[in-house]
């Protein structure tokens, strides 16, 4: 070894080629001599232009001794002429996240990519390949110290970041200046080529032509210069290091510098000719777009954070539109907000009444939609195509409102009042969109009315099992009611029915000269149609107008037969005052309050109260046909 340094020190003006080969011998030799040596070499030392085809191919050793020593990389790196070994050393790598120690690893520089090895176990000297990148795409950052954690910096390649600690302050400071220093030398290197590339290569001269004609038609294309002739300046500074901005604007998330440099190279190429250089310019321009287009996709993706509301997505999508895929921007939106509102949605806590229920969750689906439709037509304002995507979603997000809506109302069998005041709270939140033009009430309408249905002739089979179940006990007897203010609370519960004529039908001393049975049928049959006029729209006339008629008739039928059956002629003439208060005071309270609720009269109501008998019973008979 002494002699090896020796050597060294005589032979300063000896090639660089043969200084790297001795040095990897060296290495090999003695391990810690030559980390040393490694730390303290100058990777930019000067080379004389006699030294340049020995440097070259002293290069092309070195790079064949790399190719030997890391395990699965010579597939994947190629030797060709020109590629040669500029920086390496040993490095550990940490997680980017939670800064926890990784792995030892081994970095090759060389002058167009970085490549990334892990040391073989129980193999001194030998790697295994992890990862290669083109220096095109890589940017380096330095890491601020934060004891313990020092001596880091970060390598940025879309769409990963790798953070990687050296031994100390020094090789830290060399990583970071060879790299810097190599990524320019790649930039400039670049520029030649393509200005040479870019330079007009002389025409072949055509052969001399006899025809006195054809000198005119020469003149003529001298004074017009053809288009091939004209050259596309693509050695501005700001042209050459677009592509490393770019990645460094993505990977800094600086997603509008990176738009608008885009923009700035558009404009600049507009009426520029397509030649070759511009389409290799292109072609790496294009790259980044993609990987811009990714990162920004990410950004609206569901797996994202969801706080912030819909402006959170503003910045992802106005970049989005800016590159031309406003499609993409406004499916990507869509479905954010989608994700936004159904996990607002589950995050509800089901507690409390369920009137108290409804009210949070139309609160928070309704102001959703509102602030979604809001920061649609702000993000979108130019692009009508895109509205009819919003209506598609917004049914789509209605439907999810519906089925938690439903669930909670209609699946746990809730009352007809409850059922009703639910919907009631859901119709009103539903007209806030009115304000920006948008009415989701049909649709609403039409998710709701299956269920809506189901409940109506649910409530009205239980109007109609206890009416039957008190006329089989009916017997026919005047009420009594005790005290004034147990009367006094029939008076007023009969007046909120709208039987205003109540107080003819009462008596002295508490006495009602009704039977029990018709009362609480009268009381039960007006609840149930304020109810379900809570819970009207067109599609339900049908169903509603039926369920009146039915509960009606059990009434009817059973006062019917009573006064066929009845002997006793006391008895009779209180069943016919019964049939009395029926025909011509509950029909058309009833009657009266549909058409008021609904806005047109039913027919089948009217020939309910014109009809003085509405099912004829075989006069021998003493079986009711109810």
């Amino acid at each position: 070894m002494y002699q090896l340094s020796h050597i060294l020190t005589e032979q300063k003006g000896i090639m660089e080629a043969v200084t790297q080969a001795l040095l990897l011998q060296a290495d090999r030799d003695d391990p810690a001599l030559g980390a040393r040596r490694a730390a303290a070499a100058d990777p930019f030392l000067p080379l004389s232009a006699k030294d340049a085809a020995a440097n070259e191919e002293g290069r092309q050793r070195t790079l064949t001794t790399l190719l030997e020593k890391v395990e699965g990389c010579r597939d994947l790196l190629p030797e060709s002429p020109g590629k040669y070994l500029v920086y390496n050393g040993d490095l550990v790598e940490y997680d980017a996240d939670h800064m926890a120690q990784i792995q030892r690893v081994h970095a090759f520089l060389m002058n167009d990519c970085l490549l990334v090895a892990t040391a073989l176990p129980n193999r001194r000297g030998a790697y295994r390949y992890d990862a290669l990148y083109p220096l095109d795409g890589l940017a380096v950052v330095n890491v601020k110290d934060n004891p313990p954690m020092k001596d880091m910096f970060k390598l940025l390649m879309f769409p990963e970041s790798r953070i990687f600690q050296a031994e100390n302050a020094k090789i830290k400071k060399e990583w970071l200046e060879v790299l810097e220093e190599t990524k320019r030398n790649r930039v400039l290197s670049e520029k030649r080529r393509l200005e040479q590339e870019a330079l007009p290569r002389p025409a072949p001269m055509p052969p001399e032509s006899t025809n006195p004609f054809d000198e005119d038609e020469d003149e003529e294309e001298e004074d017009e210069p053809s288009a091939e002739e004209e050259v596309v300046d693509l050695s501005l500074e700001w042209i050459q290091e677009l592509p490393e901005d770019l990645d460094v604007c993505i990977a800094q998330r600086d997603f509008e510098g990176a738009v608008d440099l885009l923009d700035k190279l558009n404009e600049y190429l507009a009426d520029k000719p397509v030649s070759q250089p511009v389409k290799e310019l292109r072609a790496k321009v294009d790259e980044r777009v993609r990987q811009l287009t990714d990162v920004l996709v990410f950004e609206l993706s569901p797996d994202r954070s969801l706080r912030g509301g819909p402006r959170a997505t503003r910045r992802a999508v106005s970049q989005l539109i800016r590159l031309g895929q406003s499609t993409k921007a406004c499916e990507l939106f869509l479905k954010n907000r989608a994700a936004a509102v159904q996990t607002a949605i589950r995050q509800l806590r089901i507690e409390g009444a369920t009137l108290l229920y409804i009210h949070k969750l139309c609160h928070v689906f309704f102001t959703s939609l509102l602030e979604t439709a809001r920061e649609f037509e702000t993000d979108f304002a130019g692009n009508n195509g895109c509205y009819s995507a919003f209506v598609v979603w917004a049914r789509s997000s209605m439907r999810m409102f519906v089925d938690a809506f439903s669930k909670q109302v209609f699946d746990s069998k809730e009352s007809l009042s409850t059922a009703a005041e639910c919907v009631k709270v859901a119709k009103e939140h539903c007209k806030q969109l009115s304000e920006i033009g948008l009415d989701l009430t049909f649709i609403i309408h039409a998710l709701l009315v299956k269920d809506i249905k189901g409940a109506l002739q649910s409530y009205k089979d239980i109007i109609i099992e206890a009416t039957k179940h008190r006329n089989s006990e009916e017997m026919w007897r005047k009420m009594n009611l005790m005290t004034p203010e147990a009367l006094g609370k029939l008076r007023e519960e009969m007046r909120s029915c709208g039987v205003g004529n109540f107080d003819q039908y009462t008596g002295d001393n508490c006495w009602v000269n009704l039977s029990y049975t018709v009362v609480a049928f009268t009381k039960q049959t007006m609840a149930f149609l304020e109810e379900a006029l809570k819970l009207y729209f067109p599609e339900l006339h049908m169903v509603l107008l039926e369920s009146l008629v039915e509960i009606i008739l059990v009434a009817v039928q059973h006062v019917d037969y009573s006064l066929r059956c009845e002997q006793d002629p006391e008895k009779k003439a209180f069943i016919r005052q019964n049939a009395s208060f029926l025909y011509e005071t509950v029909l058309p309270v009833v009657e009266k309050r549909f058409e008021e609720g609904v806005g047109k009269p039913a027919k089948q109501l009217q020939d309910l109260r014109n009809a003085s008998r509405l099912m004829r019973v075989n006069p021998e008979s003493t079986t009711s046909v109810v």
